[in-house]
């Protein structure tokens, strides 16, 4: 593995590791020096359909030789086709599009001060979580919930409270204490505070809550969102429904798309002039995301989602079950996470020695999200490479980490 020549034109925003791709298929990628690479990030949850997608190929090419921008001035076809298959497939009624995760957020924050100053609320304030993570712009930075990325930024902006993931005795007391609230925002699933699932209940809990204190519960699903979890949205595990959810990544398979869905009254906040994007929703924009849905549909990648990903998560068991401080092997679909008792972002790159591409996130766990297309044979290979790398990791550790099999284990 070489170093790359440094770009000294970019800013230093990225740590980018050495490797530069220039071509890919499927769940591979090939380098300047046409070497290949198994992906297991996908774009981190982007690339659903792997990459050169054929379809999605043939009708990009099309739309960018016919139109690809016209602006927001006037009415685009494609993005009305969209917001339809977007509200069918939800139950939500009402789609604002722009160009990001972080934007979506930002029409979802929006939304929900200009909800509160419509019933006469002058502090409108947002219940966020900890560990989240909602986008870099001022107001989305403020909702994460990651002192890492704020720092440096401040003065952060007001009208959010904090309060532990997955507890709703902490929303509960927000309730009793604070009468700006307007809305909560949530991830369904935390991708970048660790790959983290709520319990069951918790879903419901938020909405009782949100219910009964006239609240909006706000989704944020950009990266769990478009069949990652094994359904189109990850809520719809839980038999709830949204006032408001936002998603990106995955729902253009690498073109640039957000979108902020919402219903009933939240449907109606935003009027003429409230909001908008010069790029969002554009032609090209919606072409990738209706092709991306309808591949997902016609070649069942949500239940292909769900059998992949259980087949990786037994195997991970299986291949580290000598490991007793392995935290936790968990997922849905194809959202993984492996916690591990140590930092362990070294990985990536003896990953990348490898010729697999994964992620750390929260420090402690390695992240997989693949394309919703990934095979057996394929997922098999990411689960040997990953566990043999993780295996030797771990092996040189502390001495604290034990094994089951190691000498003088208790097992």
């Amino acid at each position: 593995m070489r170093e790359c020549s440094a770009v000294s034109n970019l800013m230093s925003t990225y740590l980018r590791l050495p490797v530069t791709f220039i071509k890919g298929e499927g769940v591979w990628l090939w380098d300047d020096r046409d070497d290949c690479y198994l992906d297991a990030l996908c774009g981190i949850a982007v690339c659903s359909l792997g990459h050169s997608h054929p379809e999605l190929t043939k009708a990009l090419c099309k739309q960018a030789g016919m139109l690809i921008h016209t602006s927001n001035l006037y009415h685009i076809e494609k993005q009305e086709l969209l917001a339809g298959r977007l509200a069918a497939l939800s139950g939500m009624d009402r789609v604002f599009f722009c160009n990001s995760g972080a934007e979506a957020n930002e029409a979802a924050i929006k939304l929900a001060r200009l909800y509160g100053h419509n019933k006469g609320i002058e502090l409108p304030t947002i219940i966020v979580m900890e560990r989240s993570f909602h986008g870099r712009t001022m107001a989305t930075l403020t909702a994460t919930g990651n002192r890492k990325a704020q720092a440096g930024f401040e003065p952060l902006l007001a009208g959010f409270v904090r309060v532990p993931y997955d507890d709703l005795n902490a929303v509960a007391q927000i309730a009793d204490n604070n009468k700006h609230v307007v809305a909560v925002l949530v991830e369904t699933y935390q991708g970048e505070g660790g790959v983290n699932f709520p319990q069951i209940n918790y879903l419901q809990g938020l909405r009782q809550l949100c219910d009964q204190n006239g609240w909006l519960l706000m989704l944020d699903e950009v990266q769990c969102g478009i069949g990652r979890t094994g359904k189109w949205f990850a809520f719809q595990h839980g038999g709830i429904m949204p006032d408001v959810m936002t998603l990106a990544k995955g729902l253009g398979s690498g073109v640039p798309i957000g979108a902020c869905i919402a219903t009933g009254e939240a449907g109606e906040v935003f009027k003429p002039g409230n909001h908008a994007s010069t790029f969002g929703g554009n032609l090209l924009a919606c072409t990738a995301a209706l092709t991306t849905l309808d591949v997902i549909e016609k070649d069942r990648l949500m239940q292909n989602a769900v059998q992949v990903g259980n087949f990786i998560r037994d195997r991970f068991k299986e291949k580290l079950a000598h490991w007793l401080n392995v935290i936790q092997i968990r997922g849905q679909g194809l959202m993984l996470g492996i916690e591990l008792p140590v930092p362990c972002g070294e990985l990536i790159k003896e990953a990348l020695k490898h010729r697999l591409l994964i992620n750390v996130t929260s420090e402690r766990v390695v992240r997989l999200l693949p394309a919703l297309i990934m095979n057996q044979a394929e997922a098999e290979q990411v689960v040997d490479i990953s566990s043999e790398i993780i295996d030797k990791f771990l092996t040189g550790q502390a001495a604290n980490i034990i094994t089951r099999d190691r000498p003088g284990s208790s097992n």
